[in-house]
């Protein structure tokens, strides 16, 4: 038994359309949205009396999604610290390959995204660099030189 593909990542966010905007201007389009609830999905996640609006944002090649959740109830519950440092364990981070770094970051700047370090080149390959968005999410972009 093996996997098919990888479908998505949950992110878990206080302002959707902000949000969807922010991963908007990465490129990433707007799937669909829907609104979760019922027993299958309190059994689903272990919770109870879920209630959530989903947005599914499609990477523009069709093969990657992030799957974006806005709790009504139960009420979401924050992660200390707010903004961990990279070394931190556990999943923090979502990598996006761009055509141009300065021009993807100026945009996202627009919608509140701040650089965690710079901008940095990897030998004559890569200009890489990690922003940090929406709730905090850590978004590393790489621009492959030549």
């Amino acid at each position: 038994m093996t996997i098919q593909r990888m479908d998505n990542v949950g992110i878990v966010v206080d302002d959707l359309e902000a949000a969807i905007a922010f991963f908007g201007e990465l490129g990433m389009e707007l799937e669909g949205k829907a609104q979760i609830e019922g027993p299958w999905a309190d059994r689903t996640v272990g919770l109870d009396g879920v209630r959530c609006d989903i947005a599914m944002m499609r990477t523009p090649d069709g093969h990657g999604r992030l799957e974006l959740a806005k709790y009504h109830t139960p009420a979401a519950i924050g992660a200390r610290p707010h903004n961990p440092p990279h070394n931190t364990l556990g999943m923090h981070r979502v990598m996006f390959a761009v055509d141009d770094i300065d021009a993807t970051v100026a945009g996202l700047r627009a919608h509140g995204a701040e650089l965690v370090g710079e901008v940095a080149q990897y030998q004559d390959s890569y200009r890489l660099c990690y922003v940090r968005g929406p709730e905090g999410i850590i978004v590393a972009l790489a621009e492959q030189l030549s």
